[in-house]
């Protein structure tokens, strides 16, 4: 009868823990994605290494892709939400709509829908921002910064205000194309970002 009820206990136990597990879906671009890596070298990857070591179940789906921009994250983001039921959105997209001198008005938009899909679907969010070199002028990479400061106090939601802090603009932590983190950057990547993940999960 004791064993049965270990047993029972036990199973209980696994099914609260394999509940109490979520997904944590990454909408990035090649940042994320991992361009001229490894996939399993990125710091999405190294995400998934942090959760287990941390003792926490939840899975990370990487749904990021090398030149993405805000609109196709936008347009993707239904079918994801629907297909893997996130309970965090990481959103890691506008590094190529500044690239491309898109507005960031445009920006602030799609980034702003997604945020509400995401809420919309049970899921939390948190942004990662990004910044624009200096050649871009000073009023543009001012207006693409505040994008993301003006999104996290609209919606709520944390911020990290430059995803490559101590790493953009380090030749060392970078590729030869001067624009995507090289693999010893990742780590930072991950640390840059972990702050803000934790307390969400």
């Amino acid at each position: 009868m004791r064993v049965w009820w270990l047993s029972a206990g036990l199973a209980l136990y696994c099914l609260a823990q394999s509940a109490a597990a979520g997904t944590l879906l990454v909408v990035g671009d090649s940042i994320s994605a991992g361009f001229g890596l490894d996939t399993r070298q990125g710091w999405v990857s190294l995400l998934q290494a942090r959760l287990r070591e941390e003792g926490f179940d939840d899975k990370v789906v990487n749904a990021s892709i090398s030149g993405d921009t805000s609109a196709g994250g936008q347009a993707r983001l239904p079918a994801l939400l629907a297909a893997h039921k996130p309970s965090l959105v990481i959103l890691e997209l506008g590094g190529n709509d500044g690239l491309r001198g898109q507005p960031p008005a445009q920006l602030q938009q799609n980034l702003a829908s997604m945020i509400e899909s995401s809420h919309q679907a049970g899921a939390k969010v948190v942004l990662l921002g990004m910044r624009l070199p200096p050649n871009y002028g000073v009023r543009y990479t001012t207006a693409f910064a505040q994008v993301y400061e003006q999104l996290a106090a609209d919606k709520k939601v944390p911020l990290v205000p430059f995803f490559l802090e101590g790493v953009g603009g380090v030749p060392e932590l970078m590729q030869a194309d001067g624009i995507h983190p090289a693999l010893g950057a990742q780590q930072r990547l991950l640390e840059n970002a972990w702050p803000a993940i934790k307390p969400l999960l």
